[in-house]
């Protein structure tokens, strides 16, 4: 049919028939041209050649000494595909006014722009405009088609760019535009949404593929270009307040949206980002402050995300993080209200596998619940009422293997946080804070107890000299926290070190583990060490010990390597871009794909992920304290500098620069999977970032003198990160290298570093004795009662299962690693598809293909070396193979598969 809905079927006819052809698809050969939309940019398969309107020769007719050119006029037919959207500011009504807009031929006002100016007058051309016409609907999904007819002079040219205004009343998705020219067909992919005409009359703007540095843009485009960065900063805003859904406006705030004071003052929480709590800016929302604390925002509605950083509509109907994370606050009510003693222990270890083997049975009122293993597992098997959790792979593999001291270890290399572990470079141990207020900074690992455990295979002296020693080091870290977390309800924490030796074959052993309590007004400090025991109370011991130990790595992981260095530092970078960047400039498009959806989950995790009383703070240990964690880590020790993976490596000890190593550096633990792909990973991406910054920028005094480039990095460190914009680390960006570096840098904290810590979680954490994420009791040994001692000597099982999280908490982060690991089915891998904008310069694109040409080399690399036994940090009986930087996947919870961007 061709008109959705008809208010007029006579008229309806009449349009119909004046249709001669259905709606013509383009050719194979056809490319299209990239609009500039700040979203999932049009896929090209074909490598022809651009089509472009031509100027052409004319009569021509002289009077006196002007000559005036006769310029024929042609037809040209567009059509465009798009999606209905939401109706907006109450409009709801106006419907009916939609579809009579629609049969008058006024859906849609598209005006197409020249990139050249008049040769005659050298003044901008006249836009060449027309109105487009619903004329086609596909009942089986939302999309429609419109079509419009332009007069254009034959000498119109190159069209540089296409501007839209909505005639509707409610806001429309525009997929692409296809211009039939006599040359060919030109295919502008815009994938954007654009406002109602009644909510926003501005007309939008969508440029060409061909990108521009701000010095070469056509004179024609120059002032499309300012009109567009300025409307992108809020500059032609003329309301204040809390910005609306359609708007599309890049500014900076603090995280001071995630307490809630007006609903309880026990969910108060400090503002994060500023002189007490330094911590990089998100995206602002406009919204009031609350009743309670001025300086904390209302928390009501939906969190503002500019328009276009939304999923696409695609995305938000396929298997997205969006509707399942908005819902899952009302779903872990659901489960708490099954559970018979939400906050009880598991009773043994049977019932935890139950969760795998049997579920969980469901009310026939359970709401949400059923919906859990579709939206999560995509398990059409899944019954209604039952609540059932796919077996992760760890327990697959091996249902023992979290026990054992081996495994224990490779997870620091090969596991969900390998970022943590490093070199011990000083002897003693030693604790760099306040003795006055933490106690005896000394720590009570000493050479005995190192040589004990190493069993005289070398001394103290030599591990050191030989770079065998490594450390997982929380001390410093928590010692400050250990007190004020304690007093949280059912939460237990320690300041911990854990030594490990490396063995002659890259495997790291465990050799001693230090918990510290610090002094409190009562009673002094308290620490001890444990050891790989060789009698009962010994080995349970050191089974209590580990599990504190790998609580802590859990609470880091989450809060500091997965949320903080890729999820919160990199919404500056993105923020910084759409106010600074044209979307025509080629650094943006170099980007772009890193970019894409990050500030929409970042809004949604500031509602049900790390909000106050969210699903971090009731599930991991740091508790109200999480974000303030974060925040002094920020603080301390992160630096863009090192987020670099090579200068990473190095910092931490784990790799040393050599030129004639394969990569420029050489692993202090030659079977490190994580640095070994993830280094392969890092070249490739540097390798295509080079070939793009020195196309576009061939000499330094480009790089120098493009104001939006030096904008938009300067804006990232001052504003952006402003809380550490006087560190004397930041790069300038005056050379070739200071880009290709700032870039890659990005590039792979929002690939790879952000695959090698999210797409593991439910692998390795869904069987939770593996990761706990908080514990609950005191080791055993701490100013014990008696009848915690009987206790723990008579079912030390008993006591473990009590440290572990409890029923609620468990099973409310297994639906979170769940989904949290899961790549939708329209996940975009790095190689897959080019950029359209990418495709347009064939430099560009063969420098592409290299790209991809590297990363399908890694992809056999690394299933070569799954399968080398020799290499035992990821290959062996029962061991989980390192995947995790495997560039490409398929939907769902595989463990693999390195998405473009922070997504997830």
């Amino acid at each position: 049919m061709f008109c959705k809905e008809s208010s007029s079927g006579l008229q309806t006819l009449s349009i119909a028939k004046s249709l001669s052809s259905p709606f013509h698809k383009p050719s194979p050969r056809i490319n299209p041209i990239w609009t500039g939309r700040r979203d999932k940019l049009f896929r090209r398969h074909s490598l022809g050649g651009r089509c472009k309107v031509t100027a052409s020769q004319s009569n021509s007719e002289k009077k006196g000494n002007v000559v005036r050119e006769k310029v024929k006029n042609i037809k040209v037919k567009g059509f465009i595909k798009a999606q209905e959207g939401k109706f907006l500011e109450g409009l709801r009504w106006s419907r009916g006014l939609d579809d009579i807009a629609d049969v008058a031929g006024r859906s849609l006002l598209v005006e197409l722009i020249a990139s050249e100016t008049d040769s005659r007058t050298n003044m901008e051309k006249k836009p060449v405009e027309d109105y487009a016409q619903r004329v086609w609907f596909d009942g089986d999904s939302t999309e429609e088609k419109y079509e419009c007819e332009f007069d254009m002079p034959e000498d119109f040219g190159t069209v540089g760019a296409i501007r839209i205004q909505n005639q509707h009343h409610k806001e429309i998705f525009i997929k692409d535009m296809e211009i039939e020219l006599p040359s060919g067909t030109v295919m502008f992919s815009c994938h954007s949404w654009v406002a109602p005409k009644s909510v926003d009359p501005a007309k939008r703007i969508f440029f060409s593929s061909k990108s521009y540095l701000p010095s070469a843009t056509p004179e024609p485009l120059q002032k499309l270009r300012k009109e567009e960065l300025e409307t992108l900063r809020g500059e032609n805003r003329k309301k204040s307040g809390e910005f609306a859904v359609h708007e599309r406006i890049y500014d900076y705030d603090v995280y001071n949206d995630v307490g809630d004071p007006d609903k309880d003052d026990e969910l108060a929480r400090p503002v994060i980002g500023g002189p007490s709590h330094p911590y990089p800016r998100r995206c602002k929302t406009g919204r009031k402050p609350s009743n309670k604390d001025p300086l904390t925002e209302k928390r009501e509605g939906e969190f503002y995300v500019p328009r276009d950083e939304e999923f696409s509509p695609t995305k938000g109907t396929a298997f997205t993080g969006k509707a399942i994370l908005a819902a899952l606050p009302s779903v872990f009510s659901q489960l708490e209200s099954i559970l018979l003693d939400p906050k009880s222990p598991f009773p043994h270890f049977k019932s935890i596998e139950d969760l795998f083997d049997v579920g969980i049975n469901l009310p026939k009122d359970a709401g949400l619940l059923p919906m859990i293993p579709k939206l999560i597992k995509v398990a059409a098997e899944a019954k209604d009422d039952l609540l059932q959790f796919d077996p992760p792979i760890l327990l697959n593999k091996d249902r023992f293997s979290w026990i054992r001291d081996d495994e224990f270890a490779r997870q620091t290399l090969a596991g969900l946080n390998p970022y943590c572990i490093q070199l011990v470079t000083e002897w003693p141990l030693k604790s760099k804070l306040d003795p006055a207020e933490y106690g005896d900074p000394n720590s009570l690992i000493t050479w005995e107890v190192v040589e004990k455990e190493i069993r005289g295979v070398m001394s103290v002296d030599e591990a050191l000299k030989n770079k065998r020693l490594f450390v997982l080091d929380y001390h410093d870290l928590l010692l400050p926290y250990v007190i004020k977390v304690r007093e949280l309800d059912d939460t237990m924490l320690y300041a911990s070190r854990t030594l490990f030796f490396l063995s002659d074959d890259s495997t790291l052993r465990p050799v001693a583990i230090e918990l510290t309590r610090p002094p409190d007004v009562n009673r002094p400090q308290w620490k001890q060490v444990f050891t790989p025991g060789y009698d009962a109370t010994s080995c349970w011991l050191w089974k209590l010990a580990k599990t504190h130990v790998v609580a802590h790595d859990a609470g880091y992981h989450q809060l500091i390597s997965h949320w903080l260095r890729t999820h919160c530092c990199m919404e500056p970078y993105i923020i910084a871009a759409n106010r600074q960047l044209s979307a025509m400039h080629p650094i943006y498009r170099l980007l772009h794909p890193h970019f894409r959806y990050t500030m929409e989950i970042n809004a949604r995790a500031r509602q049900s992920l790390v909000n106050a009383g969210g699903i971090i703070e009731t599930s991991f240990w740091p508790g109200k304290y999480s974000l303030e964690l974060s925040s002094d880590v920020y603080g301390k020790l992160w630096r863009f500098d090192k987020e670099a993976l090579p200068a990473d490596l190095i910092s931490r000890g784990l790799a040393v620069e050599d030129e004639t190593a394969e990569h420029g550096v050489r692993l202090t633990i030659p079977d490190y999977p994580f640095a070994n792909d993830g280094l392969m990973l890092w070249d490739a991406l540097k390798e295509w970032i080079t070939d793009y910054v020195k196309h576009y920028y061939p000499d330094a005094g480009l790089i120098a003198s493009d104001e939006e480039l030096q904008g938009w990095w300067s804006e990232v460190k001052n504003v952006g990160h402003g809380d550490k914009k006087d560190e004397p680390w930041w790069p300038e960006l005056k050379t070739q290298d200071d880009l290709i570096g700032v870039a890659t840098t990005i590039a792979w904290v929002a690939s790879g570093h952000h695959a090698a810590v999210n797409f593991g979680q439910y692998g390795y954490g869904g069987y939770f004795p593996n990761r706990p994420t908080t514990t609950r009791i005191r080791m055993p040994v701490e100013e014990p009662t008696e009848e915690e001692l009987k206790e723990f000597y008579e079912e030390p099982e008993k006591v473990l299962l009590k440290t572990f999280p409890s029923r609620k908490q468990a099973t409310q982060v297994m639906v979170t690693l769940d989904l949290l690991s899961t790549h939708s089915p329209d996940e975009e891998y790095l190689g897959e598809e080019p950029e359209a904008s990418w495709i347009d310069d064939p430099v560009i694109f063969a420098a592409y293909e290299r790209f991809k040409g590297r990363l399908q080399y890694l992809e056999g690399v690394i299933d070569e070396r799954n399968v080398n036994v020799a290499l035992k940090n990821r290959a062996g009986a029962g061991v989980v193979k390192y995947e995790l930087l495997k560039p490409t996947s398929e939907p769902g919870v595989t463990g693999m598969g390195v998405p473009y961007s922070v997504s997830i």
